[in-house]
């Protein structure tokens, strides 16, 4: 049990040092020695766990998309509105990216355009399921105007979600991107959110900002 308990440690390790490097350096400006050097185990550890940096790589989008899944059932199981639990899916996976460099790393390859291997599903096509089936629940939920296109919707947030991040990298440090994404989420529920339910939701977003919020 300790040795495997040692084997899963290192593996975390070795992940999270790829992750941070593939999130400030890139894929491509990443070596193995790079990793190894930075997760401080040796060439055969690496090797133990991982046979390439692809490998690495892959092993970063299953989390990612673990984690984005996991996030929508316990959503789902807590009793929310549609639209509350989308909201709350992307204000988790927005601490999650502030937190630790998993996240940050995996929005980097996909957008890189890193090949997803099967069976998983590419990263924006699961967030573009998720946020399509929430609006059409808010929508029997009368939480969104009766007419929206939610297609449409659904492709805009998830693209405003991705902008958001790619931006944000360029030009602030990462703890800017609650309030960044609480910005997004007031635009978006002026515009489709009815009058008599928009106070409840704007309220919720600044909650959300405010507790994830780093000085």
């Amino acid at each position: 049990m300790a040795r495997q308990l040692r084997a899963e440690q290192t593996r975390a390790a070795i992940i999270a040092a790829a992750a941070d490097l593939f999130d400030r350096q890139g894929y491509e400006s990443t070596s193995l020695s790079d990793i190894v050097e930075h997760a401080q185990v040796t060439k055969g550890a690496l090797y133990f766990h991982f046979a390439a940096k692809q490998d690495l790589a892959h092993a970063i989008l299953e989390i990612q998309s673990r984690t984005l899944r996991r996030l929508a059932v316990e959503m789902d199981s807590r009793g929310f509105s549609h639209l509350e639990a989308l909201i709350r899916i992307t204000f988790g996976n927005a601490r999650l990216s502030v937190e630790g460099p998993v996240p940050r790393a995996g929005l980097r390859l996909t957008i890189g355009g890193l090949e997803v291997p099967q069976p998983l599903t590419h990263p924006f096509e699961e967030w573009l399921d998720i946020a399509t089936r929430k609006l059409l629940g808010a929508v029997k939920d009368a939480d969104l105007h009766p007419d929206i296109d939610v297609d449409a919707v659904a492709h805009s947030l998830v693209s405003s979600l991705v902008g958001l991040r790619v931006v944000g990298r360029s030009l602030e440090p990462v703890t800017r991107h609650p309030r960044r994404l609480a910005e997004m989420w007031h635009l978006l529920i002026r515009g489709m959110v009815p009058v008599p339910r928009r106070a409840r939701y704007l309220s919720l977003t600044t909650q959300l900002e405010r507790e994830i919020r780093i000085p």
